[in-house]
């Protein structure tokens, strides 16, 4: 502890307290961070899924007369957006193929803000929050991501074998 640290303790316990917290909560691995952001993530894609199959007829309808995305069939669009959140969920909780998961994902939240909802951003900028950390951060060591890698990563390190 330096000569400033330990005065401020003495005079501020407070302080020295909030420091001390801080210290610890900067040290929980990104790992952990990383499991609920990408069960919350898949969680509200998967569910909207769910949704979808409950009742297909429905949905068509939706995506004919209230989601209107632009250039793209009702019917496409529907069965696009089905597929999309029956797979990058699946993805999101094994950890594999994360980024390019959270990638997929942060365009199909782009493309619902701009063009389907664009007055629940509230919600949608909560989504981004948790893909951008996931498409920049990757999916932590508890993965098939970590898993896949790290055997590339030591298949890439052996010494080539002559013919």
């Amino acid at each position: 502890m330096t000569d400033v640290a330990a005065a401020t303790s003495r005079r501020w316990p407070l302080l020295a307290a909030i420091d001390k917290t801080i210290a610890l909560l900067e040290r929980v691995p990104y790992t952990l961070l990383a499991l609920p952001l990408r069960v919350g993530a898949a969680a509200v894609f998967w569910n909207s899924a769910m949704a979808k199959l409950a009742n297909w007829d429905t949905t068509i309808e939706l995506f004919t007369d209230e989601y209107k995305v632009p250039l793209l069939p009702p019917e496409f669009a529907a069965n696009l957006a089905l597929s999309i959140e029956l797979t990058t969920p699946v993805l999101l909780v094994l950890g594999l193929l994360t980024r390019a998961a959270a990638l997929v994902l942060l365009g199909m939240t782009t493309v619902i803000e701009v063009f389907v909802y664009p007055l629940a951003w509230p919600t949608h900028i909560q989504w981004a929050a948790m893909l951008l950390m996931l498409l920049c951060r990757g999916a932590g060591k508890i993965s098939l991501d970590h898993i896949v890698w790290r055997q590339i990563r030591h298949m890439g390190s052996k010494p080539a074998r002559a013919a």
